[in-house]
């Protein structure tokens, strides 16, 4: 009797750890985010030709929780000299939205935020078909205070403006 009841003890407890572990390797994986930070030069909320990367630009990632919205991870990070960063999320973030926020510009010509245009959701989760942990984000920008005399240019060759 004391040996049937060791053995379902150890198929009990076999059972418990093979529910459990595909859970903890859930979260213990770790995302990073990389992405860019750019000045726009024409004042339209997209790089263009003449768009320039902004070093030393401050960005941040958060992620909240679906409802409710309270805040469940923060990070934080710098842009190089070409303007781009990598952020380290720890954590599978599934049942949260995790969104990317320019947070200060280096430049005082260059440094006004785009309203929300500014924010960009990224998925951090190992269950979204995604076999990768790196998560590749649009770019971030902040406004330049007066468009440049060349935007006219620019603009007319990719077709919003017609060339008469």
């Amino acid at each position: 009797m004391a040996q049937a009841l060791a053995v379902a003890a150890l198929f009990a407890t076999i059972f418990c750890l093979s529910a459990v572990s595909p859970s903890l390797a859930h979260n213990s994986v770790t995302f990073t985010v990389e992405g860019k930070v750019y000045c726009d030069t024409c004042q339209v909320m997209f790089e263009t030709r003449i768009s320039e990367p902004i070093a030393d630009a401050r960005v941040r990632l958060e992620c909240r929780k679906r409802h409710g919205g309270d805040l469940t991870f923060s990070v934080e990070g710098v842009t190089d000299k070409n303007g781009n960063y990598s952020l380290h999320v720890e954590g599978d973030h599934e049942e949260e939205i995790c969104t990317l926020l320019p947070i200060k510009s280096p430049r005082p010509d260059c440094n006004e935020r785009m309203a929300d245009y500014g924010k960009i959701v990224v998925s951090l989760t190992s269950n979204s078909g995604v076999s990768s942990t790196v998560r590749y984000a649009s770019p971030l920008g902040f406004s330049i205070k007066e468009a440049l005399p060349d935007c006219v240019e620019v603009l007319t060759d990719m077709g919003f403006f017609p060339s008469d």
